[in-house]
């Protein structure tokens, strides 16, 4: 990179750039809030620096010489992508950092971006979809999503977006024209997928383990069950939309209501960033369930 201590002082450039512009150094004067004789001193230190005379010093006013015609285009340019640049960095989007679990990002946060953007336009949402615990502070995280219970730390502030309510849904193809609701005993002869949370002996009242596909992820369990692959126990707040659709029914009466819930979650400030603030109060009033 070249090196700019050849470069004259700033505040001499910008003097000879509004003096070159109005061709009067009081009205220049005026325009930076200076007084005259401190725009013909930077006018001077200027053409001292460069070795060549600027203007022409008339009785009324100034006139650019052929030089300083030739340099004031130059310098207007470079401040105008000066100006550019800092507009540019002024106008970017602020950054929020929202950390979900995989299931909610994919069933609830995903669907309603669109929805973010147009309605805080300003700001960058940032997505780390989760199981894992976020440290606000090494994570760089503004807020986070989680299946846990109260109490909570005095150092964090929680919201509830809504409690757990498990029903056990199924592809209609799977279930063909096989009167709904299903008894517990044709229910058992289906194929059962399971996720992480392995909720299934609860919703029997059994106990041991039961037969069936595993996935990590209750997502992946939804989108199991809209293949036909069998019958999935979910929250019904991750199922709705494809309850909505069709892609999904609702093959028993049953519903299990259990702890842990979700919650919104962030470390208390006295100092948050409006960008975050926004975005709390919009994930409170958009992912909540009902």
């Amino acid at each position: 990179m070249p090196s700019r201590s050849g470069l004259p002082p700033l505040n001499a450039l910008r003097a000879f750039d509004v003096a070159g512009r109005k061709l009067n150094f009081r009205a220049a004067a005026d325009e930076l809030g200076v007084t005259q004789g401190a725009v013909a001193q930077q006018v001077r230190l200027l053409e001292k620096h460069l070795g060549v005379p600027l203007f022409h010093r008339l009785p009324r006013g100034v006139a650019l010489t052929a030089h300083g015609a030739t340099y004031l285009a130059e310098v207007n340019r470079a401040f105008g992508i000066l100006t550019e640049a800092t507009g540019q960095l002024a106008a970017r989007s602020e950054a929020v950092t929202i950390s979900v679990t995989p299931t909610f990002a994919t069933k609830l946060l995903i669907p309603r971006l669109a929805d973010l953007a147009r309605s805080l336009p300003g700001i960058e949402p940032r997505i780390i979809a989760t199981e894992a615990l976020s440290d606000f502070d090494r994570d760089r995280v503004d807020l986070a999503v989680r299946l846990t219970r109260p109490p909570f730390p005095a150092g964090l502030e929680a919201r509830l977006l809504f409690q757990q309510e498990l029903i056990a849904v199924a592809s209609p193809q799977l279930v063909g024209t096989t009167p709904l609701p299903l008894s517990p005993d044709h229910l058992r002869g289906l194929p059962l997928l399971h996720d992480a949370q392995n909720f299934w002996p609860l919703f029997f009242g059994t106990t041991g383990s039961l037969p069936g596909t595993v996935f990590n992820q209750t997502t992946l369990a939804l989108d199991a069950a809209m293949a036909g692959q069998g019958i999935a126990l979910a929250c019904r707040a991750f199922a709705q939309a494809d309850l909505n659709s069709g892609r999904l029914v609702q093959v028993t009466v049953r519903v299990l209501a259990t702890e842990p819930s979700y919650f919104l979650v962030r470390k208390r400030s006295t100092s948050s960033k409006n960008a975050a603030e926004a975005v709390w109060s919009w994930c409170a009033d958009h992912l909540a369930f009902p």
